[in-house]
């Protein structure tokens, strides 16, 4: 098995645990033009998006530890106010117009995946998380979540519970100061 490192921390790996799309996957129709790895600065506007901006990065391999290169990597994600860019969520806040909610990127030809977005905030009934689907071509190979280490929310979530505490620290985000500023890394085994 691999290792990942992360602020100096080495994780045993382990698979990536699957887990549910939710109700508000957005379908083509809905997402911006915009669809590349920085969720927070939409193409033609001058406004940022709301919440704490940081990197996303880690990288996907198989279960042999070999990296995968040329998969797409998709995450989407509810806004500063807890809203998703989702015609079915009727919050009464109205969803950030700066912030892109949907993104994907293309690993490289070491499985290194990178995004750039906002901390995860809370959806009503559930803990601060990010939805990430994981695609070899056309196919669908996994859609899991990723959560933030220790969050108090994490004990009263119903999906975070099921996993054994390996697979919650496999899709758990640590934060650390790096050279682009916030960084957290997960990296995926499928």
């Amino acid at each position: 098995m691999g290792a990942s490192t992360l602020g100096g921390k080495a994780v045993a790996a382990v698979l990536t645990p699957s887990a549910t799309e939710g109700p508000y996957y957005p379908t083509h129709e809905m997402r911006t033009p915009d669809i590349d790895n920085d969720l927070v600065k939409i193409r033609g506007l001058v406004e940022e998006a709301g919440g704490e901006v940081f990197t996303l990065r880690g990288t996907v391999t198989g279960n042999d530890g070999q990296p995968l290169a040329g998969h797409r990597i998709e995450i989407w994600q509810c806004d500063v106010n807890g809203n998703y860019m989702h015609p079915r969520d009727r919050r009464s806040v109205d969803f950030d117009p700066a912030f892109q909610g949907f993104g994907h990127d293309v690993t490289d030809d070491g499985g290194s995946y990178v995004f750039r977005t906002i901390k995860p905030t809370i959806y009503p009934g559930r803990t601060p998380h990010i939805h990430v689907k994981v695609f070899d071509g056309d196919r669908e190979i996994l859609t899991t979540q990723f959560y933030i280490k220790d969050d108090p929310n994490n004990a009263r979530d119903g999906l975070f519970n099921r996993m054994s505490s390996a697979q919650a620290d496999a899709v758990s985000m640590v934060f650390v100061q790096g050279a682009t500023g916030t960084e957290a890394a997960i990296d995926i085994v499928v």
